[in-house]
């Protein structure tokens, strides 16, 4: 062997035990505890063995007058519960004719035909099962079948839109069932399962990690965003973590074609408890409310009111006898803490209102006018939303020019005034310039010029006149039953 071939094994050998030095702590080479596939990659099969017989497949019916408008085939149930969940809507059905009796008559017996198809698990040893609200909204019947191929007739305990949690029993005893995590404690990154019947699939696993916690999507409670492959017939069933615990009830997809795209939501296991514990004691969820209609507080609009940063809930609308009405609540206010609690978006408001007992009494720090104030608050149940008024519009004053806004106003009327209870405010009667690019229109109502209250058209004018064309100003604009802030930078005069 001559010195350069010498060379070039030495080098090769260095090399080595270099790579070797750099991997071994991370479970890779020579005296590592293990092969590299042993320590970075979970085995799940001990794990599915355990918790798999607690997990369910769940399937609806309906009469067979809803058979009579489409037809009941298992890829065309698998698509209604798609659409169902992701579209909000059925799917379109084809138009099949009515079953007929021997003499050609229309049938008309009580026969139930397939509806739905979906998951659940077991949470008690005497056959409480959850599983989601859209899985057996609108059935008839609800079946539950084991892994051991038992079926039951299930029994709707109670079911939940806003969190889409639904609890149904069958009878029996010595039922297998899921532990119960702790979804508060779930880290992202950590791994978990899925286990359901997507497209009818019995006890199907999928697996991944948790790709984000508490992700706001609008709903009513935060989700857990996974990508774990979760499809049509997946939901209701377990999102379980890597020591046997179902930490949530897998729910939703994001999806643009339709189909499964890399991220899943589930609804956190401690959230659908709460639910679970009020459906199972009264049938239904009391929660709280004070009667507002609520926003995102803009980046813009922290800017104009001097806050440190975007935070609270906007108040867009007060209903009038609400508990917020008699609290003093305003619209414009923005509430930042519920009972001491801060507000960090909007969505965090009614979640804490939801949550607290009809009745009760709490307290709602506001910001108004750049000064904080206490309001403290009785909260009443929830109820269903009122329809919004509309107001009547005004006739225009040919006389009057746009001021600096690129706004021409006029006088509330005084029945204007009362139906809107509101004591003053100038109507916009047309926007063009600054305040048309904005989104003002003819009927808006101005009732705030960045912390000056507005009395009438007069003395709007007079504000807009000394406004700095180089800042914007801010208004609070009422439009129908709502209001918000409005930012918009003068033209120069």
């Amino acid at each position: 062997m001559n010195i350069s071939q010498r060379t070039r094994h030495l080098f090769s050998a260095v090399t080595l035990i270099a790579l070797a030095t750099v991997f071994a702590p991370l479970g890779f080479g020579p005296g590592a505890p293990g092969t590299a596939q042993a320590a970075v990659l979970p085995d799940f099969t001990d794990l599915v063995d355990k918790v798999g017989p607690a997990v369910v497949n769940i399937r609806t019916t309906e009469r067979s007058k809803q058979m009579q408008q489409g037809g009941g085939s298992p890829e065309d149930e698998e698509m209604q519960e798609f659409f169902r969940r992701f579209f909000g809507q059925p799917a379109p059905r084809q138009q099949q004719p009515a079953p007929r009796n021997r003499r050609g008559a229309p049938q008309q017996d009580d026969q139930q035909v397939p509806r739905g198809v979906g998951s659940g698990f077991i949470i008690s040893a005497d056959g409480f099962v959850l599983t989601n609200a859209h899985v057996i909204e609108g059935a008839d019947e609800v079946f539950v079948t084991l892994t051991d191929k038992r079926e039951f007739k299930a029994k709707i305990i109670g079911a939940d839109r806003r969190t889409d949690v639904a609890l149904v029993k069958i009878e029996g005893s010595n039922f297998p069932r899921l532990t119960l995590g702790d979804s508060s404690k779930l880290r992202v990154g950590e791994w978990v399962i899925a286990i359901g019947s997507p497209f009818g699939l019995e006890n199907t696993v999928t697996a991944g990690i948790v790709s984000a916690n508490s992700r706001d999507t609008g709903d009513y409670l935060p989700l857990i965003q996974t990508d774990v492959a979760v499809n049509p017939g997946n939901s209701g069933g377990p999102l379980i973590n890597m020591r046997g615990e179902v930490i949530g009830i897998n729910s939703q997809i994001y999806s643009r074609s339709g189909g499964y795209m890399g991220i899943s939501f589930a609804v956190p296991i401690g959230e659908a408890m709460r639910v679970a514990d009020q459906l199972k004691s009264t049938g239904r969820v009391i929660r709280g409310r004070i009667g507002v209609q609520i926003g995102d507080v803009s980046k813009e609009v922290a800017e104009s009111l001097g806050m440190p940063r975007a935070q609270g809930a906007l108040v867009a609308r007060v209903e009038p006898g609400s508990p917020a009405d008699k609290a003093g609540v305003e619209a414009g206010d923005i509430i930042v803490a519920f009972n001491g609690s801060t507000i960090d978006k909007s969505g965090d408001l009614p979640r804490m209102v939801g949550s607290t007992k009809p009745g009760s009494k709490a307290n709602l720090t506001v910001l108004r006018k750049g000064s904080k104030r206490e309001l403290p608050v009785v909260i009443a149940e929830m109820e269903a939303d009122q329809t919004a008024k509309k107001k009547t519009e005004e006739k225009r004053k040919p006389e009057q020019t746009a001021n600096a806004l690129g706004l021409i106003v006029t006088d509330l009327t005084d029945a204007q005034k009362q139906e809107l209870r509101l004591d003053g405010g100038a109507v916009v009667e047309s926007a063009e310039g600054p305040a048309a690019r904005v989104g003002l229109q003819q009927g808006d109502v101005i009732v705030r010029v960045n912390n000056t209250d507005v009395r009438d058209a007069k003395q709007l004018n007079a504000l807009v006149a000394k406004l700095d064309p180089k800042k914007n100003a801010l208004l609070l604009v009422r439009r129908g039953d709502s209001s918000q802030f409005v930012p918009v930078k003068p033209a120069a005069q």
